[in-house]
């Protein structure tokens, strides 16, 4: 089975996804939210919040508070993503995130999870190559969606390093907070939004 994923720039086009964006909840569907990035400001603040654009829809929404490696233990939670319709990761800190997710059964269910949007920041702990916000270096993503490295618009200094360290072999999809990008389990399209895709430091259609 193929896996579908949105990074959204924020909540703001998290609505506009599910309202005009091809993301459509069928009734009753299963709605998990992971506020695993949201660790150092507060799992229950994020994951109330990145709830409100459900409320208008018809779907059962419930937050799992993973925030460490011990509680991403809890084989409850694992198998709450495994049957999940739509696990939604929120906002937060990606480098946190991927200390959490890395090689554990709660990791590959978020990996495996058919229908995955991840919110802000933490879209960037996604790829192969994942751009650390302290300074905007290459280092080691998840490797969950191939094809390109994901980021947050930052100062212009700090993006011409970054595109200069990627080079032209990764694309760097840089989504900024109305921004909207799509894996169809293969490669990243741009839907909707700010969103600039480079290669190097050349702008390129996707």
């Amino acid at each position: 089975m193929g896996t579908s994923t949105y990074a959204v720039g924020s909540l703001d086009a998290l609505r506009t996804l599910l309202r005009d964006g091809p993301l459509a909840l069928r009734e009753h569907a299963d709605v998990v939210i992971v506020p695993t990035a949201a660790a150092f400001i507060g799992v229950t603040e994020a994951a109330l919040l990145t709830s409100v654009p459900f409320d208008e829809y018809d779907v059962r929404v419930e937050a799992l508070m993973v925030s460490d490696r011990a509680a991403a233990e809890d084989p409850q939670c694992i198998e709450r993503l495994v049957n999940a319709d739509l696990v939604v990761l929120c906002d937060g800190s990606a480098l946190h995130a991927r200390s959490v997710w890395r090689a554990n059964a709660f990791g590959d269910a978020i990996n495996d999870a058919a229908t995955l949007v991840a919110i802000g920041a933490v879209a960037s702990v996604l790829g192969d190559v994942m751009i650390d916000p302290r300074g905007g270096a290459p280092t080691t993503g998840l490797g969950f969606r191939r094809g390109g490295a994901l980021s947050l618009p930052s100062s212009d200094d700090q993006m011409s390093r970054t595109r200069s360290l990627l080079g032209s072999e990764v694309a760097l999809i840089v989504i900024a907070a109305t921004g909207i990008a799509h894996h169809d389990g293969d490669e990243w399209r741009v839907v909707a939004g700010d969103v600039v895709v480079t290669r190097g430091h050349d702008v390129v259609e996707s």
